[in-house]
Protein backbone atom coordinates (compact mmCIF):
# COMPACT_ATOMS: atom_id res chain seq x y z
CA UNK A 1 0.00 0.00 0.00
CA UNK A 2 1.49 3.55 -1.03
CA UNK A 3 2.19 5.63 1.94
CA UNK A 4 1.22 9.17 -0.22
CA UNK A 5 -2.57 8.73 -1.90
CA UNK A 6 -2.58 9.86 -5.72
CA UNK A 7 -4.59 13.26 -4.68
CA UNK A 8 -3.39 16.53 -6.12
CA UNK A 9 -3.93 19.76 -3.83
CA UNK A 10 -4.01 23.48 -5.65
CA UNK A 11 -5.08 26.61 -3.32
CA UNK A 12 -6.15 29.63 -5.00
CA UNK A 13 -8.61 32.07 -4.70
CA UNK A 14 -7.46 33.98 -1.63
CA UNK A 15 -8.13 37.51 -2.80
CA UNK A 16 -10.97 38.80 -4.21
CA UNK A 17 -11.07 37.69 -8.14
CA UNK A 18 -11.42 40.60 -10.28
CA UNK A 19 -10.56 39.32 -13.43
CA UNK A 20 -11.68 35.71 -14.95
CA UNK A 21 -9.41 32.57 -14.29
CA UNK A 22 -6.65 33.02 -16.76
CA UNK A 23 -5.79 30.37 -19.71
CA UNK A 24 -2.44 29.17 -17.69
CA UNK A 25 -4.09 28.00 -14.33
CA UNK A 26 -6.79 25.57 -16.78
CA UNK A 27 -3.26 24.45 -18.29
CA UNK A 28 -2.01 23.77 -15.05
CA UNK A 29 -4.67 21.37 -13.83
CA UNK A 30 -5.63 20.02 -17.10
CA UNK A 31 -1.56 18.83 -17.23
CA UNK A 32 -1.99 17.49 -13.89
CA UNK A 33 -5.39 15.65 -14.54
CA UNK A 34 -3.96 14.30 -17.83
CA UNK A 35 -0.72 13.72 -17.28
CA UNK A 36 -1.01 11.91 -13.29
CA UNK A 37 -4.05 10.71 -14.15
CA UNK A 38 -4.94 11.45 -10.12
CA UNK A 39 -7.69 9.47 -8.03
CA UNK A 40 -8.63 13.32 -6.73
CA UNK A 41 -7.97 16.78 -7.34
CA UNK A 42 -8.48 18.85 -4.50
CA UNK A 43 -9.02 22.94 -4.86
CA UNK A 44 -9.11 25.07 -2.13
CA UNK A 45 -9.99 28.54 -1.90
CA UNK A 46 -12.07 31.17 -0.16
CA UNK A 47 -13.18 33.23 -3.51
CA UNK A 48 -14.36 31.05 -6.01
CA UNK A 49 -12.82 32.13 -9.55
CA UNK A 50 -15.02 32.45 -12.66
CA UNK A 51 -15.06 32.55 -16.52
CA UNK A 52 -14.65 30.22 -19.31
CA UNK A 53 -11.37 28.40 -18.33
CA UNK A 54 -12.58 27.75 -14.84
CA UNK A 55 -15.98 26.32 -16.40
CA UNK A 56 -14.57 23.84 -18.24
CA UNK A 57 -12.16 22.64 -15.42
CA UNK A 58 -14.02 22.94 -12.42
CA UNK A 59 -16.46 19.80 -13.08
CA UNK A 60 -12.41 17.60 -12.83
CA UNK A 61 -12.00 19.27 -9.77
CA UNK A 62 -13.34 18.71 -5.58
CA UNK A 63 -14.05 22.35 -4.81
CA UNK A 64 -13.74 23.02 -0.71
CA UNK A 65 -13.65 26.54 1.10
CA UNK A 66 -10.88 27.70 3.05
CA UNK A 67 -10.75 30.97 5.64
CA UNK A 68 -7.64 32.85 5.39
CA UNK A 69 -5.13 31.87 8.74
CA UNK A 70 -5.32 33.37 11.73
CA UNK A 71 -2.16 33.32 12.28
CA UNK A 72 -0.51 35.61 9.20
CA UNK A 73 -3.85 37.51 9.57
CA UNK A 74 -2.85 39.27 12.50
CA UNK A 75 0.86 39.35 12.04
CA UNK A 76 2.25 42.67 11.69
CA UNK A 77 3.63 43.81 8.74
CA UNK A 78 6.19 46.48 8.39
CA UNK A 79 5.23 47.44 4.80
CA UNK A 80 3.01 47.28 2.21
CA UNK A 81 4.98 44.50 -0.24
CA UNK A 82 4.10 42.90 2.56
CA UNK A 83 0.82 42.80 2.69
CA UNK A 84 0.18 42.70 -0.82
CA UNK A 85 1.57 39.27 -0.97
CA UNK A 86 -0.19 38.35 2.07
CA UNK A 87 -2.11 35.57 0.46
CA UNK A 88 1.12 33.99 -0.81
CA UNK A 89 1.34 33.39 3.33
CA UNK A 90 -1.59 32.13 3.84
CA UNK A 91 -1.45 29.73 1.14
CA UNK A 92 1.51 28.66 2.61
CA UNK A 93 0.27 27.54 6.24
CA UNK A 94 -3.01 26.11 4.08
CA UNK A 95 -0.86 23.43 1.97
CA UNK A 96 1.15 22.51 4.26
CA UNK A 97 -2.29 21.63 7.02
CA UNK A 98 -4.14 20.01 4.02
CA UNK A 99 -1.25 17.87 3.22
CA UNK A 100 -0.98 16.49 6.62
CA UNK A 101 -4.46 16.03 6.89
CA UNK A 102 -5.26 14.07 3.79
CA UNK A 103 -1.48 13.37 1.77
CA UNK A 104 -0.82 13.66 -1.50
CA UNK A 105 1.03 16.22 -4.09
CA UNK A 106 0.33 20.03 -3.48
CA UNK A 107 1.39 22.13 -6.43
CA UNK A 108 1.28 26.08 -7.07
CA UNK A 109 -1.25 27.33 -9.56
CA UNK A 110 1.80 28.17 -11.66
CA UNK A 111 2.78 25.01 -12.43
CA UNK A 112 3.01 22.69 -15.50
CA UNK A 113 3.38 19.03 -15.68
CA UNK A 114 5.69 17.54 -17.98
CA UNK A 115 6.10 13.64 -17.10
CA UNK A 116 4.28 11.67 -14.71
CA UNK A 117 5.32 11.22 -11.31
CA UNK A 118 7.37 7.54 -10.65
CA UNK A 119 5.35 4.99 -8.64
CA UNK A 120 8.43 5.00 -6.01
CA UNK A 121 7.48 8.62 -5.12
CA UNK A 122 4.90 7.35 -3.54
CA UNK A 123 6.16 5.64 -0.98
CA UNK A 124 8.03 8.39 0.26
CA UNK A 125 7.29 10.10 3.75
CA UNK A 126 7.77 13.42 2.14
CA UNK A 127 9.62 15.36 -0.69
CA UNK A 128 10.72 18.72 -1.91
CA UNK A 129 12.68 19.88 -4.65
CA UNK A 130 16.25 21.73 -4.57
CA UNK A 131 15.95 25.00 -6.17
CA UNK A 132 18.12 28.36 -6.58
CA UNK A 133 19.08 29.49 -3.19
CA UNK A 134 19.68 32.98 -1.58
CA UNK A 135 22.76 35.15 -0.86
CA UNK A 136 21.79 36.41 2.73
CA UNK A 137 23.98 38.82 4.84
CA UNK A 138 26.75 37.71 2.40
CA UNK A 139 26.43 33.66 2.94
CA UNK A 140 25.00 31.18 0.74
CA UNK A 141 21.90 29.50 1.69
CA UNK A 142 20.22 26.93 0.59
CA UNK A 143 16.43 26.46 -0.54
CA UNK A 144 14.22 24.19 -0.75
CA UNK A 145 10.73 25.20 -3.01
CA UNK A 146 7.71 25.40 -1.00
CA UNK A 147 5.69 25.29 -4.45
CA UNK A 148 6.00 21.63 -5.36
CA UNK A 149 5.28 19.33 -2.11
CA UNK A 150 4.49 15.28 -1.51
CA UNK A 151 3.85 14.36 1.67
CA UNK A 152 1.89 11.24 3.59
CA UNK A 153 -0.61 12.06 5.79
CA UNK A 154 0.65 13.06 9.23
CA UNK A 155 4.12 13.23 7.99
CA UNK A 156 6.67 13.48 10.47
CA UNK A 157 8.56 16.23 8.25
CA UNK A 158 5.71 17.80 7.52
CA UNK A 159 4.72 18.25 11.08
CA UNK A 160 8.01 19.64 12.21
CA UNK A 161 8.37 22.30 9.38
CA UNK A 162 4.57 23.37 10.13
CA UNK A 163 5.57 23.67 14.16
CA UNK A 164 8.47 26.06 13.38
CA UNK A 165 6.84 28.16 10.57
CA UNK A 166 5.51 30.43 13.13
CA UNK A 167 8.75 30.95 14.38
CA UNK A 168 10.68 31.85 11.06
CA UNK A 169 7.31 33.77 9.61
CA UNK A 170 8.69 37.54 9.45
CA UNK A 171 6.88 38.35 6.56
CA UNK A 172 8.84 37.92 3.81
CA UNK A 173 8.55 35.47 0.80
CA UNK A 174 11.37 32.70 2.08
CA UNK A 175 12.57 32.62 5.58
CA UNK A 176 9.43 30.21 7.00
CA UNK A 177 8.60 28.42 3.44
CA UNK A 178 11.83 27.67 1.39
CA UNK A 179 14.84 28.00 3.53
CA UNK A 180 12.84 26.21 7.10
CA UNK A 181 12.60 23.09 5.12
CA UNK A 182 16.56 23.13 3.63
CA UNK A 183 17.49 23.58 7.45
CA UNK A 184 15.07 21.01 8.58
CA UNK A 185 16.38 18.67 5.50
CA UNK A 186 19.94 18.75 6.71
CA UNK A 187 18.83 17.87 10.72
CA UNK A 188 16.34 15.27 9.79
CA UNK A 189 17.56 13.52 6.76
CA UNK A 190 15.83 10.30 7.54
CA UNK A 191 12.26 11.97 7.22
CA UNK A 192 12.79 13.84 3.79
CA UNK A 193 13.74 12.92 0.40
CA UNK A 194 15.60 15.87 -1.51
CA UNK A 195 14.96 16.08 -5.62
CA UNK A 196 17.46 18.35 -7.59
CA UNK A 197 16.48 21.31 -8.84
CA UNK A 198 15.76 19.21 -12.71
CA UNK A 199 13.02 17.60 -11.24
CA UNK A 200 10.87 20.65 -10.85
CA UNK A 201 12.66 24.03 -10.81
CA UNK A 202 15.18 23.42 -13.88
CA UNK A 203 14.48 26.24 -14.81
CA UNK A 204 14.99 29.42 -11.97
CA UNK A 205 13.58 32.22 -10.66
CA UNK A 206 15.85 34.73 -12.87
CA UNK A 207 15.96 36.60 -15.85
CA UNK A 208 17.08 34.20 -17.62
CA UNK A 209 15.18 30.97 -16.45
CA UNK A 210 12.25 33.28 -17.17
CA UNK A 211 13.60 33.42 -20.98
CA UNK A 212 14.15 30.01 -21.14
CA UNK A 213 10.16 29.15 -20.26
CA UNK A 214 8.46 32.08 -22.39
CA UNK A 215 10.99 33.11 -25.17
CA UNK A 216 13.15 30.17 -25.90
CA UNK A 217 13.12 26.52 -26.16
CA UNK A 218 15.03 24.04 -23.82
CA UNK A 219 13.08 20.75 -25.17
CA UNK A 220 15.19 18.29 -23.33
CA UNK A 221 12.21 17.33 -20.93
CA UNK A 222 13.97 14.01 -19.49
CA UNK A 223 13.43 13.69 -15.88
CA UNK A 224 11.56 16.66 -15.64
CA UNK A 225 7.95 16.16 -13.63
CA UNK A 226 6.90 19.78 -13.87
CA UNK A 227 7.96 23.14 -14.56
CA UNK A 228 7.38 26.15 -11.95
CA UNK A 229 6.67 29.40 -13.81
CA UNK A 230 7.35 31.87 -11.40
CA UNK A 231 4.35 34.15 -12.46
CA UNK A 232 4.82 36.82 -9.37
CA UNK A 233 7.59 37.77 -11.19
CA UNK A 234 6.27 38.33 -14.66
CA UNK A 235 2.35 38.59 -14.40
CA UNK A 236 2.08 42.06 -14.23
CA UNK A 237 2.56 44.30 -17.46
CA UNK A 238 4.07 46.81 -16.00
CA UNK A 239 6.69 44.90 -14.18
CA UNK A 240 9.45 44.47 -16.31
CA UNK A 241 12.75 43.69 -13.85
CA UNK A 242 12.63 40.54 -14.46
CA UNK A 243 10.57 39.95 -17.88
CA UNK A 244 8.76 42.07 -20.51
CA UNK A 245 6.73 38.77 -21.17
CA UNK A 246 3.26 38.97 -19.03
CA UNK A 247 -0.08 36.99 -18.97
CA UNK A 248 -1.55 39.12 -21.52
CA UNK A 249 0.66 37.41 -23.51
CA UNK A 250 0.29 33.87 -22.73
CA UNK A 251 -3.28 33.20 -25.17
CA UNK A 252 -4.34 30.39 -26.79
CA UNK A 253 -2.17 31.04 -30.19
CA UNK A 254 0.49 31.59 -28.40
CA UNK A 255 0.36 27.79 -26.74
CA UNK A 256 -0.57 26.67 -30.01
CA UNK A 257 2.34 28.38 -32.29
CA UNK A 258 4.83 29.75 -30.02
CA UNK A 259 8.64 28.18 -30.76
CA UNK A 260 9.21 27.74 -26.51
CA UNK A 261 9.64 25.61 -24.02
CA UNK A 262 6.55 26.02 -21.83
CA UNK A 263 4.25 26.24 -25.47
CA UNK A 264 6.03 22.84 -26.18
CA UNK A 265 4.43 20.99 -23.46
CA UNK A 266 1.21 22.94 -22.99
CA UNK A 267 -0.11 23.24 -26.16
CA UNK A 268 -1.09 19.07 -25.48
CA UNK A 269 -3.67 20.02 -23.10
CA UNK A 270 -4.95 22.65 -25.03
CA UNK A 271 -8.90 21.76 -25.45
CA UNK A 272 -9.69 20.43 -28.87
CA UNK A 273 -12.85 22.93 -28.66
CA UNK A 274 -10.47 25.61 -28.92
CA UNK A 275 -8.93 26.79 -32.66
CA UNK A 276 -5.92 29.11 -32.38
CA UNK A 277 -4.92 30.87 -35.37
CA UNK A 278 -1.64 31.70 -36.76
CA UNK A 279 -3.10 34.74 -38.71
CA UNK A 280 -3.82 35.91 -34.90
CA UNK A 281 -0.72 34.58 -33.26
CA UNK A 282 1.58 36.85 -35.88
CA UNK A 283 -0.38 39.63 -35.37
CA UNK A 284 -0.15 39.50 -31.51
CA UNK A 285 4.01 39.27 -31.89
CA UNK A 286 3.72 42.20 -33.84
CA UNK A 287 1.45 44.02 -31.08
CA UNK A 288 3.90 42.87 -28.50
CA UNK A 289 6.71 44.20 -30.05
CA UNK A 290 5.47 47.56 -30.14
CA UNK A 291 4.32 47.14 -26.95
CA UNK A 292 7.46 46.18 -25.84
CA UNK A 293 9.18 48.80 -27.21
CA UNK A 294 6.96 51.56 -25.50
CA UNK A 295 7.25 49.41 -21.95
CA UNK A 296 10.86 50.43 -22.37
CA UNK A 297 10.96 53.95 -23.74
CA UNK A 298 8.54 54.14 -20.59
CA UNK A 299 10.71 52.86 -17.95
CA UNK A 300 13.70 54.56 -19.10
CA UNK A 301 12.22 58.00 -18.81
CA UNK A 302 11.19 57.13 -15.63
CA UNK A 303 14.67 55.82 -14.49
CA UNK A 304 16.08 59.29 -16.03
CA UNK A 305 13.32 61.42 -14.38
CA UNK A 306 14.55 59.34 -10.80
CA UNK A 307 18.12 59.65 -11.15
CA UNK A 308 17.58 63.88 -12.23
CA UNK A 309 15.41 64.24 -9.12
CA UNK A 310 18.03 62.42 -6.90
CA UNK A 311 20.79 64.39 -8.56
CA UNK A 312 18.52 67.92 -7.77
CA UNK A 313 17.86 67.10 -3.86
CA UNK A 314 21.40 66.12 -3.79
Amino acid sequence: MKLIPKSFHFVFGLRPQTEPFHLMYYLCLASCIEVNKPDKVYFYYLHEPYGPWWDLIKPHLTLERVELNRFVAEFPYHSDIGIKYSYAHHADFIRLEKLLERGGVYADIDTLFVNELPEEFYNEQFILGEELGQVIDGNYHGSLCNAWIMSAPNSEFGKEWLANMKEMFDGSWSAHSTLLPFKLSQQFTNLIRVEPERSFFKHRWTKQGIRELFEQLDDDFEGIYSFHLWSHLWWQKDRMDFSYFHHGLLTEEYVKYADTTYAHIARHFLPKTVTPMRGVYKKQIRNARIEQVSLFLKHTSKRIQSKLKRETDA
